[in-house]
């Protein structure tokens, strides 16, 4: 099942096009593509067994991110070996997590404003909780996760690592520095949720590839680590760790440049195509 969010409304994407849930469903589920996760259980019964209208032809350009308004958005740092290597890091004995800020997200074909400094990429595997996760198992872990998408982790690295102490959470959270999309795939779709193809490429050229298989923490790792500290709630988003190859690590370092145009991609789901532009900073979706 592909859940999207399209041109602000809650909707399947079937087959043959868009399907919009609240008209489909006769206003049983609202149009709101956040609110639906509070009632997944329910919506994903209703969607398996409706008789759904034929889909309809739609634009990719009105696609926003699947989860838009969390109430809390995580995020792991080094969560790939080769990833923490090339970083400096040792491999982490758990989860190094911070936060981005939901201002940040937008969708995945948006065009995203360059702030002033030095902007990085990191494509990642993102999961939305679909149930209360709170002291779960890692072996049942998997049952509260809604589905999976692609998401940028972008980040400005002057900031990040300014200070005292790194501004993680404010450098990775300038707006459009966290695109999700193109929609949000269940689990069940999946022959191996655990192990999935991520890449990402600037104007054409693949600067990241890695498997999901490389996680330290897996998804359903991550769930169970993160909810014996703090529930997870409907609607939730993690994005798990990026793989090798950002540009900070690179000899000599290559960041984003305005005209630039940035594709993530996630086996199984699709993949997000972002123009980078420079000048004042954009409130695009």
């Amino acid at each position: 099942m592909r859940i999207a969010n399209l041109a602000g409304r809650l909707t399947l994407i079937t087959s043959g096009g868009a399907v919009d849930v609240a008209r489909a469903s006769g206003g049983r589920f609202s149009a709101d593509p956040q609110a639906v996760y509070a009632q997944f259980d329910e919506f994903r019964l209703w969607a398996e067994e409706a008789a759904l209208p034929p889909g309809e032809e739609f634009d990719p350009a009105l696609l926003g991110a699947p989860a838009p308004a969390p109430r809390q958005l995580f995020a792991v740092g080094l969560n790939y070996r080769a990833h923490a290597a090339e970083a400096g890091f040792a491999v982490p004995d758990s989860p190094a997590v911070f936060t981005k800020f939901v201002t940040s997200i937008t969708g995945p074909h948006s065009k995203i404003t360059l702030p002033e400094g030095n902007v990085d990429w990191e494509v990642e595997l993102v999961a939305v909780i679909g149930r209360t996760a709170h002291r779960v198992a890692e072996s049942t872990a998997w049952a509260h996760v809604a589905g999976l998408t692609v998401g940028q982790d972008l980040s400005e690295r002057v900031m990040q690592m300014a200070g005292p102490a790194p501004q993680f959470s404010l450098a990775k959270s300038y707006p459009g520095f966290t695109p999700m999309g193109p929609w949000l795939v269940t689990v069940d779709e999946f022959a191996d949720p655990d192990d999935l193809e991520l890449s990402c490429a600037v104007d054409g050229e693949v600067v990241q590839r890695g498997r999901t298989s490389d996680l330290v923490f897996s998804v359903p790792g991550l769930v169970a680590r993160l909810s014996a500290v703090t529930p997870l709630l409907p609607g939730d988003v993690i994005f798990t760790g990026t793989p090798a190859g950002v540009g900070v690590s690179r000899t000599p370092p290559r960041f984003l440049r305005p005209g630039e145009v940035l594709t993530s991609a996630v086996e199984g789901v699709g993949e997000m195509r972002h123009v980078l532009c420079g000048g004042e900073l954009s409130t695009d979706r």
